[in-house]
C-alpha cells in the first residue's frame, strides 16, 4: 500500500501513534526531563514536542523548528576553501531536511483531541499567532471548521464608542460578530502574501510575525500537509488612535495554497468575509472561480505588475466582468515600495471595515461549513451530548443571584454562618458570661440546625442534572465542565464588567467605603463559576453525613467525592478553601483526597507548590505559563480561596523528585490594603497564607511591584506563615519572584531592592515574633532558608508592547521557565521526607484546625507531628534503656568484683580499697562517655534521615540532646553511689572477715590436734566416742577464743549529722527547726501538711471572706507533693533494706539528694523552709529506723560466734571422716556446690533477671513512650468503667500507674516460658563459666585442693560472688583427692543445674518479681511517669518525651471538675476544659496567681512550662466528658459538691465515642 503524504509526514515527526489514538492535554502536562531540559534538537521527532514545550509556556519562539542535522553543508569545516565551496553560496540551499512551521502546526492539530487542541488555539491566539480556521486533511480532502478548537479564546478591545468611558468589551471571540477580511492566492504569486498580511496588521514600530510566511525561520520548505489550511487572526484596537491601525475590531483569515486547488475553502470564505483579498500574478480572462461563487464577499484583486506574467488586458477583461471598480484593484509597482503598497492596502481594508454591514461569529459560519460539507469540530456526539446538557443548566440564568438561590442554596448565608460557628467553637468571642462548655454545645446545637436546614432542601434541578452529567464517562465530563465554564462566564461577563466600573468609580472616592464594600459583596455574588456547582455538591455531601448512616438519602450520595477525585486526577482544579466563606468544607475535601488515594496506587508521595501574592499581580498566568495548567479563573472573577490542581510526573523523574505527583495551589488573590479594613478580608488573608504555606513544599510569593504598599502587606502575612510553620518543624522553602522587572542587568541593579527587601523582612519577623510570642527568632532567615541572591527571580512585564495586540514577551517566557527548572531542582533537593496523599490530607485537617484559632494563636496539631514525636520518643526510649541496661550490666559486675576484692578471685593492682574505687570509678566514666557519646550520635543521625517526617519534630532536638546529657549525669550519680555503697559496706566486712578466719584457723588446729590424739590411743573408737571427743574439744576451744559482742553503729546519729549539713546551707532559721524535734520521734506518724503561717496571711491579705477554696488546693497541691517525695523514699529504702546489706551512709545522702531534686522541680508549688525540714525529718526519721534494724539484723547475722556454731556439725562430720580416712571427693564436691555455687548462681540470675523483664516489657508497644502508655491505661480504664478506678487514677494518678505496671508485669510473664527462657539463658552462661573453670584448674600443676579450689574461684570472681563464710568452712579437714573432686563436682553441678531449673519452673512469678535486685515495675515507672507534672488546671499527667523537657503538654485534658479546680461559687462541679479556656476571655485565680483573677490566654505568664493547645471542638476530651456525665453525682459526693450542669450534647456522647475521642487525642 502506498504512503499518504500525511503518513509520510506524521511517521517523519514521530506523531503517526497519536492520529488514531488522538494526543492529550493531560499527556502533554506531564512533568517529564524534556519540559525542563535544554538538549538541542536532533532528530525530526523532537520537533512537535519542542513546540508544545514552547507553546505551553506561551514562548513566541515556538514556531522556530529547527534541528541538527539542518545544518548539513553548513557546518562544515570552515578553514577549507575550495572553489566548489564558493560555487555552493550561488545554489539554492536543499530545503529537503526542514519542515514548514505549518506542517507541524497542522500535524499536531489533527492529532490532539479536542482539549488539547483548545489549548493550543489559546496558547497561539496569545503569542499571537494566527491560528487554524479551516484545518485540511490532504488524505481524505476534506477539512475542518475549528470551532471548538476557539472556544476558549476571549479577547479585550476598546472601540471608539468606549473611549471616553476608558471602558472595553471582554467577549468570547467565537461569539463576537466581526467583519471578516480574507486574503487567498491565485495560482502562482510573487508577493508573500503572508508576510504582506503581517506588516498590515502591524506597524513598523511593534512587527510582529504573525502568519508564518517564506522568508520565516524554515518558511521556505514546502509544505507537505498544511496547503488548504485557512488560518484566522483578529485586530483589535486598544482605544489610542495613535497606535491602532484599525479602529473596529477585525478578524482576518489566510488561505494556504492556491484557491483552484480548494475551492470548498474558497468558497467558505467567500460567504463569511466582508471582503476576498485575491493575490495573483497571472489572471485567467475565463475566470470561472472567480465568478461562480455564492459571493457574500466584496472581491479585491491585489497583483504585481513586476511580475513577468502579468497581463493587464486581461485584469481589465476580468474586472469588467466582476463589475470591480478601479478601488477594488490593488497592484503594486515599481514606483510602490512595500510600505506604500501596504498603506494603500491598509486603507482599503479600513474602509472595507468602516462601511461593511457583513459581520459574523464563528458560531455563525458552522451552518455554512455544514452547507459546504465542511466538518465542524464541535459535531463529535459527547461534543453535542455535553452541550445539550450544559445548557439545560445554564439557559435557566436570568439573574445570577436569583439563580443561586434557588438552585444553588446550601452554600450561600447557611455556609457562611456555619463557617462563622465553627470558628466561633475555637475563638469564642462571644461567649461572655456564660458557662464556656454550655456555649460550645448551644454552638454545636446551631450547627445540627443548619445542616438539618441544608438536608431540607431537595437536590436542585440544576445539581440533578450537574451530578447526573459529570457522571457519564469517557471525554463527554470533560466537554460538559468546559461547556459550563464557558456558558457560565458568559453569563457572569456582562454583570461583571458593570460592576467593575462601579467599582472603579467608586474607589476613586475613598469615603465611599460601604458602597464600596456592598459593590464588593455583589461582584462576589454575581460570580458563577463551575466551583459553585462543585462547592454545592460538597454542602450536599457534608450535610449528609449528619444523617444516619442507613437512611437512603446518605447512601445515595456516597458516591460524589470518588467522582471529583476522578476529575483531580484528570487535571480538574478542585477548590480547597471557599473563598466567599472562608473555609475548608473538611469532610468533603478529606473524602476526595482518601478517594485519590484508592485511585493512585497505595503511597504515592506529592510535592506541593504554591503561589500567593496580591489580587490581579499575574499568579495564575504565572502558574498558567510555567506549568501549563489553567485554573478555573478569569478575567472579573474575585472569588477569594484556593484551588488545587494535580499534575502528573513521568518516570524518569520520579527518582529525581521522589516523587509521583506535583500539587499545584493556586490562591485567588490576597486582598489590596485599601479593602482590608471593610470586611475581615485581613484575617481571611492570614488564614489562607497560613494554610498554603503549611502546605507547601515551596512556595512561590509573587510581587509585581517593588516596595508598594500591598508588597509590604502580602510580606507581613507571608512571614507570619512563615513563623508559624517553623513553630510546627516545617520550614518550607520560599521564592520570592519580582514581576514586570524588565532590565538585564536587574538581577545586579537590584542589590539595593534586594538589601532593603531583606531588611524589611527581618524587620516584619520581629514584629511577627512578637505577636506569636517567639522573640528567639530575630530575622528572616531564622525563620526559613533564604537567601537574597538565590531566593529572588525578576521577571519582566508579560506583554511585549501594548495590549490587546501585542505578543507574550519572549523574556517573560524564558525567565519562567528558568524560574520552572529552579523550583524542580529545589524540590529534587528538599531533605524533607514527602508526604503521601493520605498525609496530605492530615495536614489539611490540622492546619486548618490550627488557623481557625483567633488570629495570631496558632494552635497546632497533626497525626503526622504526633506520630514524628511518638517515634522520636520510642527510640529515644530503646537507646535509654540500652544505656541503663549496659550500666546496670556494668555496675552489677563491678559490686561483684568489690565482693570479692581481696580474696583470689580478684587480681587487682591496687591492695588498697580506696583506690581499687577510684580506679573502678575511673573506668565507669570511660563507659559512661562512650555511651552518652553513642547515643548523642543516635539522636544526630536519626535528626538527618529523610524518612518518618522527622523534620517536623526538628525543634525538639535540642531537648531530646539534654535528655541525653541529663541521663548521663544521672547514671553517674548512680553508679557512683552504688559502687561507694558496695565499698563501704566491704570495709564494713574486713575487720568481721579477719575474726572469722582466725577463728576457723583455731578450729582447724584443735580439730587436727584431736584427730592425731584419738589415733595414739590405739583404740577402737565408734561414732559415739567420736562425737563426745569432738563436743569436749570444741567447748574447749570455743572457751580459749575472744567473742567481742559486735559493736552497732548508731544510724540516727549519722543521719541527723548529714540532715543537718544538708540544711545548714538554708540558714539559721532551718537550723533552730531542726533542733527542736528529736530525729528519734520523726517518722512515726503519717505526714500531714497544714500551714496555720499561709492561712494566716491569706486571711489577712483578703479580710472577713477569705478564699477558703484557694487555701484549701494549695495545702492539697505542697500534701501531695509531700507525698510523692514520701513514696519515692520509702522505695528507695525498701530496696536497700530487701538486699540485706550493711548500712552505708551514701543511701541518706542519696535521699536527702532525691528530696531537693524533687523540690526544685516543683517549685510552682509555693512551700516554705518550715514544711522542707518537716519533711526532711520525716523521712529521715522513717529511714533511720528502717537502716538500723537493718545494720542489727546484718551485724547479727555477720557475728563470728554465730558464724561458727552454723558449722559446728558440718566440722564434726569432717572430723569424724577424716579420722576413718573416708573418701570425701563426693561428698565434698556436693558441699561445694550446695554451699558455695548455688547461692551465688541464684544471686547471679536474680541480678540480672531483673533487666530482661524491663527489656522485654519496652518491647510492648504500650511501653514503648510515654504517650502509648498513657493511652492504654485510659483505654483499660474505659474498658473497665468503673468509677472506683476512675477515682483512683484522677486523686492517686502515681500509686495507680504503679500497680497498673505490676499487674501488667505479671499478665505478660504469666506463662512461664518467657521468664524461663530468660532464666535459662543465665543459668546456663553460670554453668558455661563454672564447667570452664573446673577444666581449667584440672590443667594446673598442684595437686592440692585447696589450690584447685582457689584456681576455680579465681576465674568465677568476674562473675559469681561466692560467700567466704562458706568457702572458709569448705576449706576445713579436706583431705578429697584432686581428679575425683573434679569429676564429682562436674557432675553436681549438672545436678544443681537441672534442680534450679525445675525450682524456677516451679516458683510463682509474683514471688521471684519480689525477690528481683532491680525491682522492674519501679524501673518502667521512673521511665514511663516521665516528670511527673501535672497540668496546673485540670491534674492530668504530662506526656512530654525525656526527662529534660523544658515544656510539659498533655495530650487529652480533662474537665476541671474532676480536677485541681473543681467547684464554682455555687459549689457545683465545674465542666470547663483547659482546652477551651486558654482561647476564652475567662479568667482563673489561684494560689499562683496570688488569689487575685487572671486571663486564661495569659495562662502562660503564670505557668510559663505549660503548653495547653486549644482546642474548641465539641470532640475535644470526648474521653473525659463521657466519664464525668456518666458519673456525675458520684465524683460531687466525693468532693462533697453539688453535681455539675451537664452540657446537653455532652449526654450523647457513648461509650465507642469516647473511645474513639481517646485514640484522635493521642494519635489524632
Amino acid at each position: 500500500m502506498t504512503e499518504t503524504h500525511l503518513e509520510s509526514l506524521l511517521e517523519d515527526v514521530g506523531l503517526e501513534q497519536y492520529y488514531r489514538t488522538k494526543l492529550s492535554l493531560s499527556e502533554i502536562l506531564v512533568l517529564n526531563r524534556k519540559t525542563i531540559s535544554d538538549d538541542s534538537l536532533e532528530y525530526k521527532s523532537d520537533l512537535p514536542w519542542h513546540f508544545l514545550k514552547k507553546l505551553m509556556m506561551v514562548n513566541v519562539t515556538a514556531r522556530s523548528v529547527t534541528y541538527i542535522s539542518d545544518c548539513g553543508s553548513n557546518c562544515a569545516d570552515k578553514s577549507e576553501n575550495t572553489d566548489s565551496d564558493l560555487d555552493d553560496l550561488f545554489e539554492s540551499p536543499k530545503t529537503g531536511g526542514k519542515l514548514n512551521p505549518l506542517d507541524i502546526i497542522t500535524a499536531l492539530f489533527l492529532c490532539s483531541d479536542g482539549f488539547l487542541q483548545q489549548e493550543m488555539a489559546l496558547k497561539m491566539s496569545m503569542c499571537q499567532f494566527s491560528v487554524p480556521l479551516l484545518l485540511p486533511n490532504c488524505d481524505t480532502n476534506k477539512c475542518t471548521l475549528m470551532l471548538w478548537a476557539m472556544r476558549d479564546i476571549v479577547k479585550e478591545y476598546r472601540p471608539p464608542s468606549l473611549l471616553e468611558s476608558k471602558g472595553f468589551i471582554e467577549d468570547r471571540i467565537v461569539l463576537s460578530e466581526l467583519p471578516m477580511i480574507s486574503f487567498v492566492r491565485l495560482g502562482e504569486c510573487s508577493l508573500s502574501k503572508s508576510e504582506i498580511l503581517n506588516k498590515l496588521l502591524t506597524d513598523s514600530k511593534q512587527y510582529h510575525e504573525t502568519f508564518v510566511h517564506y522568508n520565516m525561520e524554515c518558511g521556505d520548505s514546502p509544505r507537505r500537509i498544511s496547503n488548504g489550511l485557512t488560518e484566522i487572526t483578529w485586530y483589535l484596537p486598544g482605544g489610542n488612535t495613535n497606535i491602532d491601525i484599525f479602529s473596529q475590531p477585525v478578524a482576518v483569515a489566510n488561505l494556504r495554497g492556491d484557491i483552484e486547488s480548494f475551492e470548498t475553502q474558497y468558497s467558505f470564505l467567500c460567504q463569511t468575509s466582508a471582503a476576498v483579498f485575491v493575490f495573483f500574478d497571472q489572471l485567467d480572462s475565463d475566470c470561472s472561480l472567480l465568478t461562480n461563487q455564492n459571493q457574500k464577499a466584496q472581491i479585491y484583486l491585489v497583483g504585481n505588475y513586476e511580475s513577468k506574467r502579468f497581463n493587464k488586458d486581461v485584469l481589465k477583461k476580468v474586472a469588467t466582468k466582476l463589475g470591480l471598480t478601479k478601488n477594488n484593484i490593488i497592484i503594486k509597482t515599481k514606483q510602490k515600495n512595500d510600505a506604500d503598497f501596504v498603506k494603500d492596502l491598509r486603507e482599503t481594508v479600513r474602509d472595507v471595515v468602516e462601511t461593511s454591514n457583513m459581520k459574523m461569529t464563528i458560531e455563525q459560519m458552522a451552518d455554512i461549513a455544514h452547507e459546504l460539507g465542511i466538518l465542524v469540530d464541535e459535531d463529535s456526539p459527547e461534543c453535542q451530548t455535553a452541550k445539550k446538557n450544559a445548557e439545560a443548566i445554564t439557559a435557566q440564568i436570568q439573574d445570577i443571584l436569583k439563580y443561586k438561590e434557588d438552585q444553588l442554596p446550601r452554600q450561600g448565608e447557611i455556609w457562611k454562618e456555619l463557617t462563622r460557628l465553627e470558628k466561633e467553637e475555637f475563638r469564642f468571642q462571644k461567649v461572655g458570661s456564660k458557662n464556656i462548655e454550655d456555649y460550645k454545645s448551644d454552638l454545636h446545637l446551631k450547627k445540627e440546625e443548619l445542616r438539618k436546614k441544608q438536608n431540607s432542601y431537595d437536590m436542585s434541578t440544576a445539581m440533578t442534572r450537574f451530578i447526573n452529567a459529570i457522571s457519564s464517562q469517557g471525554t463527554e465530563r470533560f466537554y460538559f465542565l468546559k461547556w459550563m465554564r464557558m456558558n457560565l462566564d458568559n453569563a457572569s461577563r456582562v454583570k461583571l464588567s458593570e460592576l467593575r466600573e462601579k467599582y472603579k468609580e467608586k474607589c476613586k472616592n475613598s469615603a465611599n467605603k460601604e458602597e464600596i464594600k456592598e459593590i464588593d459583596r455583589q461582584i462576589s455574588n454575581s460570580s458563577l463559576g463551575t466551583e459553585h456547582f462543585f462547592r454545592e455538591m460538597g454542602q450536599i455531601y457534608e450535610a449528609s453525613l449528619s444523617l444516619p448512616e442507613t437512611d437512603p438519602s446518605r447512601q445515595h450520595l456516597h458516591h460524589l467525592p470518588k467522582l471529583c477525585a476522578e476529575l483531580l486526577l484528570d487535571g480538574f482544579p478542585l477548590e480547597l478553601v471557599d473563598g466567599d466563606a472562608s473555609n475548608i468544607p473538611l469532610r468533603w475535601v478529606s473524602d476526595v483526597l482518601s478517594q485519590l488515594s484508592d485511585l493512585v496506587s497505595p503511597n504515592r508521595k506529592i510535592l506541593v507548590v504554591t503561589v500567593l501574592g496580591v489580587q490581579s499581580t499575574g499568579k495564575s498566568t504565572l502558574l498558567n505559563t510555567m506549568f501549563g495548567v489553567q485554573f478555573a479563573v478569569s478575567s472579573g472573577r474575585c472569588t477569594r480561596g484556593a484551588f488545587m490542581l494535580i499534575i502528573k510526573i513521568n518516570e524518569d523523574m520520579k527518582k529525581v523528585l521522589n516523587c509521583d505527583f506535583m500539587l499545584i495551589i493556586d490562591t485567588e488573590g490576597l486582598k489590596s490594603p485599601e479593602l482590608a479594613q471593610l470586611d475581615n478580608s485581613h484575617e481571611h488573608d492570614n488564614e489562607l497564607a497560613t494554610l498554603v504555606v503549611g502546605l507547601s513544599d515551596i512556595t512561590i510569593v509573587n510581587i509585581a511591584m517593588e516596595n508598594s504598599p500591598e508588597m509590604k502587606d502580602i510580606l507581613q502575612i507571608v512571614v507570619h506563615a512563615f513563623l508559624r510553620m517553623k513553630e510546627v518543624g516545617k520550614k518550607p522553602k520560599c521564592v520570592f519572584v519580582h514581576q514586570n522587572v524588565s532590565s538585564v542587568s536587574a538581577h545586579e541593579k537590584n542589590s539595593r531592592d534586594r538589601k532593603l527587601l531583606l531588611e524589611q523582612l527581618n524587620e516584619m519577623t520581629q514584629a511577627a515574633a512578637r505577636m506569636e510570642k517567639k522573640e528567639e527568632n530575630k530575622s528572616f532567615t531564622d525563620v526559613m532558608e533564604y537567601s537574597p541572591d538565590t531566593g529572588n527571580w525578576y521577571i519582566p512585564g508579560l506583554w511585549n508592547g501594548n495590549p490587546p495586540m501585542a505578543p507574550v514577551n519572549a523574556g517573560y517566557s524564558e525567565a519562567v521557565y528558568e524560574l520552572k527548572k529552579h523550583i524542580v531542582q529545589l524540590l529534587g533537593n528538599s531533605e524533607s521526607s514527602v508526604k503521601d496523599i493520605l498525609e496530605f490530607k492530615e495536614w489539611i485537617k490540622s492546619l486548618w484546625t490550627a488557623v481557625k484559632h483567633e488570629n495570631f494563636i496558632f494552635s497546632f496539631r497533626n497525626s503526622l507531628v504526633a506520630d514524628a514525636y511518638m517515634s522520636l520518643c520510642t527510640e529515644f526510649n530503646k537507646w535509654e534503656w540500652e544505656f541503663k541496661k549496659e550500666m546496670y550490666n556494668w555496675g552489677t559486675n563491678a559490686e561483684t568484683r568489690i565482693s570479692n576484692f581481696g580474696t583470689v578471685a580478684v587480681k587487682s593492682e591496687s591492695s588498697d580499697m580506696r583506690e581499687f574505687l577510684t580506679s573502678l570509678k575511673s573506668e565507669a566514666s570511660t563507659v559512661l562517655s562512650t555511651w552518652e557519646t553513642k547515643l548523642l550520635e543516635n539522636l544526630t543521625q536519626y535528626f538527618k534521615q529523610t524518612q518518618g517526617h522527622v523534620y517536623l519534630v526538628e525543634g525538639y532536638k535540642e531537648e531530646f540532646l539534654n535528655n541525653a546529657k541529663s541521663l548521663r549525669k544521672e547514671m553517674e550519680r548512680s553508679v557512683f553511689n552504688q559502687l561507694t555503697a558496695a565499698v563501704e559496706i566491704k570495709e564494713g566486712m574486713a575487720e568481721i572477715e579477719k575474726i572469722k578466719k582466725s577463728h576457723r584457723k583455731e578450729i582447724e588446729k584443735a580439730v587436727c590436734a584431736l584427730i592425731d590424739e584419738c589415733r595414739k590411743k590405739n583404740i577402737q573408737m565408734g561414732k559415739t566416742e567420736l562425737e563426745n571427743e569432738f563436743r569436749k574439744m570444741w567447748s574447749e576451744t570455743l572457751k580459749k577464743l575472744s567473742f567481742s559482742e559486735q559493736k552497732t553503729t548508731n544510724v540516727f546519729t549519722s543521719v541527723s549529722q548529714y540532715l543537718r549539713i544538708n540544711l545548714s546551707y538554708k540558714g539559721s532559721h532551718a537550723c533552730e527547726l531542726l533542733s527542736q524535734k528529736s530525729l528519734q520521734d520523726c517518722g512515726k506518724e503519717p505526714f500531714k501538711y497544714t500551714s496555720e503561717q499561709i492561712l494566716h496571711k491569706v486571711a489577712h491579705a483578703m479580710g472577713r471572706v477569705a478564699k477558703f477554696f484557694n487555701i484549701q488546693d494549695h495545702i492539697k497541691a505542697v500534701q501531695k507533693l509531700a507525698d510523692s517525695i514520701i513514696d519515692v523514699c520509702t522505695q528507695f529504702v525498701r530496696e536497700k533494706v530487701k538486699k540485706k546489706n550493711n548500712y552505708t551512709d551514701t543511701y541518706i545522702q542519696e535521699i536527702l539528694h532525691m528530696i531537693d531534686t524533687k523540690l526544685h522541680n516543683n517549685q510552682d508549688v509555693r512551700t516554705d523552709i518550715k514544711f522542707e525540714v518537716s519533711l526532711k525529718q520525716y523521712i529521715c526519721g522513717f529511714a533511720a529506723r528502717e537502716f538500723q534494724k537493718m545494720h542489727e539484723d546484718f551485724i547479727q547475722e555477720n557475728d563470728p560466734y554465730r558464724c561458727l556454731i552454723k558449722n559446728k556439725d558440718k566440722f564434726r562430720d569432717d572430723f569424724i571422716d577424716v579420722f576413718h580416712e573416708r573418701d570425701q571427693c563426693q561428698k565434698k564436691a556436693e558441699e561445694f556446690t550446695k554451699q558455695c555455687l548455688k547461692p551465688a548462681v541464684k544471686d547471679y540470675v536474680s541480678r540480672f533477671l531483673g533487666h530482661d523483664v524491663i527489656g522485654e516489657m519496652l518491647t510492648c508497644e504500650q511501653f514503648s513512650n510515654r504517650m502509648s502508655f498513657q493511652y492504654s491505661i485510659l483505654l483499660d480504664l474505659l474498658s473497665k468503667d468503673e468509677f472506683m478506678h476512675y477515682l483512683e487514677f484522677i486523686q492517686n494518678y502515681e500509686e495507680y500507674v504503679k500497680e497498673v505496671i505490676e499487674k501488667k508485669i505479671v499478665q505478660r510473664f504469666s506463662t512461664v516460658s518467657k521468664i524461663s527462657e530468660f532464666e535459662d539463658r543465665h543459668l546456663q552462661s553460670c554453668i558455661k563459666s563454672i564447667n570452664d573453670a573446673i577444666n581449667k584448674a584440672k590443667t594446673g600443676k598442684s595437686d592440692d585442693l585447696k589450690t584447685f579450689v582457689e584456681d576455680i574461684h579465681k576465674e568465677l570472681g568476674h562473675k559469681l560472688v561466692i560467700s567466704q563464710d562458706a568457702l572458709g568452712a569448705f576449706m576445713i579437714l579436706n583431705n578429697a583427692d584432686k581428679e575425683q573432686f573434679a569429676h564429682w563436682l562436674t557432675e553436681c553441678v549438672m545436678e544443681m543445674a537441672e534442680n534450679l531449673r525445675k525450682k524456677f519452673q516451679t516458683l510463682n512469678f509474683e514471688i521471684k518479681l519480689k525477690r528481683l535486685h532491680v525491682q522492674p515495675q519501679n524501673e518502667l515507672f521512673k521511665t514511663l511517669i516521665g516528670c511527673g507534672k501535672q497540668c496546673p488546671f485540670c491534674n492530668v499527667p504530662c506526656n512530654a518525651g525525656g526527662g529534660a523537657h523544658t515544656e510539659h503538654f498533655a495530650a487529652l485534658h480533662m474537665p476541671q471538675g474532676l480536677g485541681e479546680y473543681n467547684v464554682d461559687k455555687a459549689q457545683e462541679l465545674v465542666t470547663k476544659i483547659c482546652t477551651s479556656c486558654v482561647n476564652s476571655e475567662l479568667f482563673f485565680c489561684c494560689n499562683a496567681t496570688k488569689n487575685e483573677f487572671h486571663s486564661y490566654k495569659l495562662y502562660k505568664k503564670i505557668y510559663p512550662d505549660w503548653k495547653i493547645v486549644p482546642d474548641g471542638s465539641l470532640e475535644a476530651s470526648a474521653y473525659w466528658k463521657y466519664v464525668m456525665k456518666k458519673y456525675n453525682s458520684a465524683f460531687a459526693e466525693v468532693f462533697h459538691a453539688k453535681p455539675a450542669k451537664i452540657p446537653n450534647t455532652w449526654n450523647n456522647i457513648t461509650k465507642d465515642e469516647a473511645e474513639k475521642g481517646l485514640k484522635v487525642s493521642f494519635h489524632n
